[in-house]
Protein backbone atom coordinates (compact mmCIF):
# COMPACT_ATOMS: atom_id res chain seq x y z
CA UNK A 1 0.00 0.00 0.00
CA UNK A 2 2.69 2.52 -1.38
CA UNK A 3 5.32 3.89 1.08
CA UNK A 4 7.07 1.50 3.01
CA UNK A 5 7.48 3.64 6.41
CA UNK A 6 4.11 4.42 6.52
CA UNK A 7 1.85 2.00 7.90
CA UNK A 8 -1.72 2.47 7.46
CA UNK A 9 -4.55 0.93 9.77
CA UNK A 10 -7.89 1.47 10.52
CA UNK A 11 -9.34 1.75 14.24
CA UNK A 12 -11.91 -0.19 15.96
CA UNK A 13 -13.98 2.39 16.44
CA UNK A 14 -16.20 2.04 13.62
CA UNK A 15 -17.26 -1.32 14.52
CA UNK A 16 -17.44 -1.00 18.43
CA UNK A 17 -17.02 2.67 20.41
CA UNK A 18 -15.45 2.06 24.09
CA UNK A 19 -17.50 5.29 25.27
CA UNK A 20 -20.83 3.80 24.36
CA UNK A 21 -19.86 -0.25 24.76
CA UNK A 22 -23.44 -1.13 23.57
CA UNK A 23 -23.66 0.42 19.95
CA UNK A 24 -21.63 -2.62 17.80
CA UNK A 25 -21.45 -5.25 20.29
CA UNK A 26 -22.26 -8.16 18.10
CA UNK A 27 -18.64 -7.37 16.14
CA UNK A 28 -16.39 -9.87 17.75
CA UNK A 29 -12.70 -9.41 17.59
CA UNK A 30 -12.46 -12.28 14.93
CA UNK A 31 -15.26 -10.09 12.80
CA UNK A 32 -13.29 -7.02 13.25
CA UNK A 33 -9.71 -8.26 12.60
CA UNK A 34 -10.94 -10.53 9.07
CA UNK A 35 -13.19 -7.11 7.77
CA UNK A 36 -9.75 -5.27 8.21
CA UNK A 37 -8.15 -7.68 6.01
CA UNK A 38 -10.48 -7.88 3.59
CA UNK A 39 -10.38 -3.68 3.33
CA UNK A 40 -6.71 -3.80 2.86
CA UNK A 41 -5.08 -2.44 6.00
CA UNK A 42 -2.39 -3.58 7.49
CA UNK A 43 -3.04 -3.48 11.14
CA UNK A 44 -5.14 -1.25 13.98
CA UNK A 45 -5.39 0.19 17.74
CA UNK A 46 -6.01 -2.03 20.70
CA UNK A 47 -9.68 -1.35 21.74
CA UNK A 48 -11.41 -2.01 24.95
CA UNK A 49 -12.97 -5.11 24.42
CA UNK A 50 -10.02 -6.69 22.84
CA UNK A 51 -8.77 -9.94 24.71
CA UNK A 52 -5.50 -10.74 26.72
CA UNK A 53 -2.27 -10.29 24.59
CA UNK A 54 -2.00 -14.31 24.04
CA UNK A 55 -5.11 -14.46 22.45
CA UNK A 56 -4.98 -11.38 20.50
CA UNK A 57 -1.55 -12.40 18.95
CA UNK A 58 -3.04 -15.71 18.10
CA UNK A 59 -5.90 -13.90 15.91
CA UNK A 60 -3.26 -11.12 14.75
CA UNK A 61 -0.88 -13.84 13.49
CA UNK A 62 -3.62 -15.62 11.69
CA UNK A 63 -3.98 -12.70 9.41
CA UNK A 64 -0.76 -11.26 9.33
CA UNK A 65 -1.79 -7.84 11.03
CA UNK A 66 -0.30 -5.52 13.75
CA UNK A 67 -0.96 -3.40 16.42
CA UNK A 68 0.01 0.15 16.25
CA UNK A 69 -1.23 1.25 19.96
CA UNK A 70 -3.70 1.83 22.40
CA UNK A 71 -5.52 4.93 23.98
CA UNK A 72 -5.41 5.63 27.53
CA UNK A 73 -6.84 7.46 29.74
CA UNK A 74 -4.63 9.72 31.65
CA UNK A 75 -5.71 11.63 35.37
CA UNK A 76 -2.61 13.34 36.15
CA UNK A 77 -4.07 16.50 37.01
CA UNK A 78 -6.73 14.96 39.44
CA UNK A 79 -4.86 12.00 40.47
CA UNK A 80 -0.85 12.93 40.55
CA UNK A 81 1.52 10.78 38.23
CA UNK A 82 2.56 8.12 40.85
CA UNK A 83 -1.02 7.04 40.98
CA UNK A 84 -1.47 7.34 37.09
CA UNK A 85 2.12 5.75 36.29
CA UNK A 86 0.56 2.25 38.34
CA UNK A 87 -2.05 1.94 35.53
CA UNK A 88 0.05 3.14 33.12
CA UNK A 89 3.26 0.96 33.72
CA UNK A 90 0.39 -2.11 33.55
CA UNK A 91 -0.64 -0.27 29.70
CA UNK A 92 2.62 -0.38 28.77
CA UNK A 93 3.07 -4.38 29.43
CA UNK A 94 0.16 -4.97 27.23
CA UNK A 95 1.40 -2.99 24.29
CA UNK A 96 4.88 -4.65 24.46
CA UNK A 97 3.54 -7.69 24.70
CA UNK A 98 1.34 -7.25 21.24
CA UNK A 99 4.44 -5.46 19.82
CA UNK A 100 2.91 -1.82 19.52
CA UNK A 101 4.62 1.34 18.41
CA UNK A 102 3.03 4.01 20.39
CA UNK A 103 0.82 4.47 23.75
CA UNK A 104 -1.63 7.18 22.96
CA UNK A 105 -2.04 9.36 25.93
CA UNK A 106 -4.90 12.01 27.30
CA UNK A 107 -5.55 13.77 29.77
CA UNK A 108 -9.20 13.23 30.99
CA UNK A 109 -9.13 15.43 34.25
CA UNK A 110 -12.63 17.48 33.71
CA UNK A 111 -13.17 16.00 30.48
CA UNK A 112 -16.59 16.53 29.03
CA UNK A 113 -16.37 14.12 25.99
CA UNK A 114 -18.52 11.20 27.70
CA UNK A 115 -20.99 13.58 29.05
CA UNK A 116 -23.70 15.56 27.75
CA UNK A 117 -22.31 18.82 27.91
CA UNK A 118 -22.13 21.05 24.98
CA UNK A 119 -18.80 19.69 23.26
CA UNK A 120 -18.70 23.32 21.34
CA UNK A 121 -18.82 25.49 23.95
CA UNK A 122 -18.44 23.82 27.25
CA UNK A 123 -14.46 22.64 27.22
CA UNK A 124 -12.44 22.28 30.03
CA UNK A 125 -9.63 24.63 30.64
CA UNK A 126 -6.54 24.20 32.66
CA UNK A 127 -4.58 26.53 35.48
CA UNK A 128 -1.13 27.15 35.46
CA UNK A 129 -0.18 24.92 38.34
CA UNK A 130 -2.47 22.31 36.57
CA UNK A 131 -0.05 22.77 33.39
CA UNK A 132 2.70 22.40 35.30
CA UNK A 133 1.82 19.05 36.82
CA UNK A 134 1.01 17.81 33.68
CA UNK A 135 3.55 18.31 31.48
CA UNK A 136 6.29 17.14 34.00
CA UNK A 137 3.50 14.38 34.53
CA UNK A 138 3.61 13.39 30.98
CA UNK A 139 7.71 13.43 30.96
CA UNK A 140 8.04 10.86 33.12
CA UNK A 141 5.25 9.05 31.57
CA UNK A 142 7.28 9.10 28.66
CA UNK A 143 10.07 7.70 30.05
CA UNK A 144 8.08 4.74 31.29
CA UNK A 145 7.13 3.82 27.85
CA UNK A 146 10.26 4.13 26.33
CA UNK A 147 11.08 1.24 29.19
CA UNK A 148 8.66 -1.03 26.91
CA UNK A 149 10.18 0.43 23.89
CA UNK A 150 7.34 2.41 23.03
CA UNK A 151 6.65 6.21 22.48
CA UNK A 152 4.32 8.13 24.07
CA UNK A 153 1.77 10.58 21.81
CA UNK A 154 0.09 12.78 23.29
CA UNK A 155 -4.00 13.12 21.51
CA UNK A 156 -5.24 16.49 21.78
CA UNK A 157 -9.28 15.83 21.81
CA UNK A 158 -12.35 17.24 21.18
CA UNK A 159 -13.94 18.47 25.11
CA UNK A 160 -11.10 17.98 27.04
CA UNK A 161 -8.32 20.33 28.68
CA UNK A 162 -5.98 20.20 25.55
CA UNK A 163 -7.97 20.69 22.03
CA UNK A 164 -7.10 23.65 20.72
CA UNK A 165 -3.62 24.97 18.48
CA UNK A 166 -2.71 26.67 20.90
CA UNK A 167 -3.05 24.23 23.78
CA UNK A 168 -1.19 21.95 21.76
CA UNK A 169 1.34 24.71 21.24
CA UNK A 170 1.76 24.82 24.91
CA UNK A 171 2.14 21.29 25.72
CA UNK A 172 4.43 20.91 23.09
CA UNK A 173 6.48 23.95 24.43
CA UNK A 174 6.98 22.78 28.03
CA UNK A 175 7.13 18.81 27.73
CA UNK A 176 10.73 17.39 26.71
CA UNK A 177 10.30 16.32 22.90
CA UNK A 178 12.69 13.45 23.79
CA UNK A 179 9.57 12.07 25.66
CA UNK A 180 6.45 13.21 24.82
CA UNK A 181 5.58 12.93 21.03
CA UNK A 182 1.94 14.17 19.24
CA UNK A 183 -0.67 12.05 17.79
CA UNK A 184 -2.02 14.46 14.81
CA UNK A 185 -5.71 13.85 14.47
CA UNK A 186 -7.16 15.98 11.43
CA UNK A 187 -10.78 15.45 12.24
CA UNK A 188 -10.20 16.74 16.27
CA UNK A 189 -8.55 19.74 15.29
CA UNK A 190 -10.45 20.43 12.06
CA UNK A 191 -13.58 20.82 14.53
CA UNK A 192 -11.98 22.57 17.35
CA UNK A 193 -10.48 25.15 15.21
CA UNK A 194 -11.64 24.58 11.33
CA UNK A 195 -8.10 24.71 10.50
CA UNK A 196 -5.90 21.85 10.70
CA UNK A 197 -2.91 22.64 8.23
CA UNK A 198 -1.04 24.78 11.14
CA UNK A 199 -1.01 22.49 13.87
CA UNK A 200 0.57 20.00 11.00
CA UNK A 201 3.15 22.79 9.97
CA UNK A 202 3.92 23.87 13.32
CA UNK A 203 5.01 20.39 14.96
CA UNK A 204 5.75 17.89 11.82
CA UNK A 205 8.75 17.16 14.06
CA UNK A 206 6.88 16.00 17.00
CA UNK A 207 4.13 13.95 15.05
CA UNK A 208 4.81 10.41 15.52
CA UNK A 209 1.32 9.05 15.36
CA UNK A 210 -1.38 9.90 12.58
CA UNK A 211 -5.32 9.65 13.07
CA UNK A 212 -6.72 10.49 9.36
CA UNK A 213 -10.69 11.43 10.59
CA UNK A 214 -13.05 13.47 8.19
CA UNK A 215 -15.57 15.98 9.07
CA UNK A 216 -19.15 15.73 7.73
CA UNK A 217 -19.25 19.94 7.28
CA UNK A 218 -23.41 20.09 7.84
CA UNK A 219 -23.34 17.89 10.86
CA UNK A 220 -20.70 19.68 12.71
CA UNK A 221 -22.88 22.83 11.81
CA UNK A 222 -25.87 21.49 12.84
CA UNK A 223 -24.22 19.98 16.03
CA UNK A 224 -22.96 23.56 17.23
CA UNK A 225 -26.43 25.22 16.41
CA UNK A 226 -27.86 22.66 18.85
CA UNK A 227 -25.64 22.86 21.64
CA UNK A 228 -24.69 18.74 21.27
CA UNK A 229 -22.66 16.34 23.42
CA UNK A 230 -19.61 15.00 21.77
CA UNK A 231 -21.30 11.62 21.80
CA UNK A 232 -24.42 13.08 20.09
CA UNK A 233 -22.55 14.37 17.74
CA UNK A 234 -20.63 11.82 16.65
CA UNK A 235 -24.09 9.50 16.54
CA UNK A 236 -25.49 12.07 14.24
CA UNK A 237 -22.59 11.53 12.17
CA UNK A 238 -20.21 14.34 12.64
CA UNK A 239 -17.24 11.73 11.58
CA UNK A 240 -16.36 9.66 8.89
CA UNK A 241 -13.63 8.07 6.80
CA UNK A 242 -11.65 10.16 4.45
CA UNK A 243 -12.88 11.58 1.28
CA UNK A 244 -16.65 11.15 2.62
CA UNK A 245 -16.05 14.65 4.18
CA UNK A 246 -14.77 17.95 3.70
CA UNK A 247 -11.09 17.46 4.59
CA UNK A 248 -8.85 17.81 2.09
CA UNK A 249 -6.25 14.62 2.73
CA UNK A 250 -4.41 15.29 -0.44
CA UNK A 251 -3.12 18.80 1.24
CA UNK A 252 -2.19 16.73 4.00
CA UNK A 253 -0.43 13.70 2.69
CA UNK A 254 1.73 16.04 0.43
CA UNK A 255 3.19 17.51 3.33
CA UNK A 256 4.05 14.42 5.37
CA UNK A 257 6.02 12.76 1.98
CA UNK A 258 7.23 16.43 2.00
CA UNK A 259 8.89 15.28 5.49
CA UNK A 260 9.84 11.40 4.71
CA UNK A 261 7.05 10.57 7.74
CA UNK A 262 7.56 7.57 8.92
CA UNK A 263 5.03 5.79 11.30
CA UNK A 264 1.23 5.00 11.33
CA UNK A 265 -1.42 6.60 9.80
CA UNK A 266 -4.89 5.05 10.98
CA UNK A 267 -7.95 5.46 9.94
CA UNK A 268 -10.43 6.33 12.31
CA UNK A 269 -14.28 7.61 12.40
CA UNK A 270 -16.11 7.25 15.65
CA UNK A 271 -19.67 6.37 13.56
CA UNK A 272 -22.59 4.34 14.86
CA UNK A 273 -21.73 0.41 13.45
CA UNK A 274 -25.65 0.42 12.61
CA UNK A 275 -26.02 3.30 10.35
CA UNK A 276 -22.30 3.56 8.88
CA UNK A 277 -21.83 -0.58 7.94
CA UNK A 278 -18.21 -0.93 8.97
CA UNK A 279 -16.47 -2.67 6.06
CA UNK A 280 -18.57 -0.69 3.85
CA UNK A 281 -16.47 2.37 5.35
CA UNK A 282 -13.17 0.57 5.57
CA UNK A 283 -14.15 0.12 2.17
CA UNK A 284 -14.82 3.45 1.29
CA UNK A 285 -11.47 4.64 3.04
CA UNK A 286 -9.16 2.25 1.09
CA UNK A 287 -10.16 3.07 -2.27
CA UNK A 288 -9.97 7.18 -1.52
CA UNK A 289 -6.38 6.41 0.08
CA UNK A 290 -5.79 4.02 -3.10
CA UNK A 291 -6.92 6.76 -5.71
CA UNK A 292 -6.51 9.70 -4.47
CA UNK A 293 -3.34 9.33 -1.71
CA UNK A 294 -1.13 6.57 -2.79
CA UNK A 295 -0.30 8.09 -6.33
CA UNK A 296 1.18 11.00 -4.42
CA UNK A 297 4.06 9.29 -4.23
CA UNK A 298 4.65 7.33 -6.84
CA UNK A 299 2.27 8.65 -9.73
CA UNK A 300 0.81 4.71 -9.72
CA UNK A 301 -2.36 3.11 -8.44
CA UNK A 302 -1.06 0.39 -6.22
CA UNK A 303 -2.73 -2.24 -5.28
CA UNK A 304 -1.96 -5.31 -2.83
Amino acid sequence: MGNKKISWGIAPIGWRNDDIPEIGAENTISHLLSDIVVAGFVGTEVGGFFPEPKVLNKELQLRNLKIAGQWFSGFIIRDGVEEVSKAFLKHCEYLKEVNAAVAVVSEQTYSIQGTEKNVFKEKPFFTDEEWNLLCQGLNELGKIAEQYNLKLVYHHHMGTGIQTLAEVDRLMENTDPKHVHLLYDTGHIYVSDSDYMTLLNKHLNRIKHIHFKDVRQEVREQGEKEGKSFLQSFLAGMFTVPGDGCIDFTEVFKRLLETNYSGWIVIEAEQDPSVAHPLEYALKARKYINEELIPLENGSLIKG
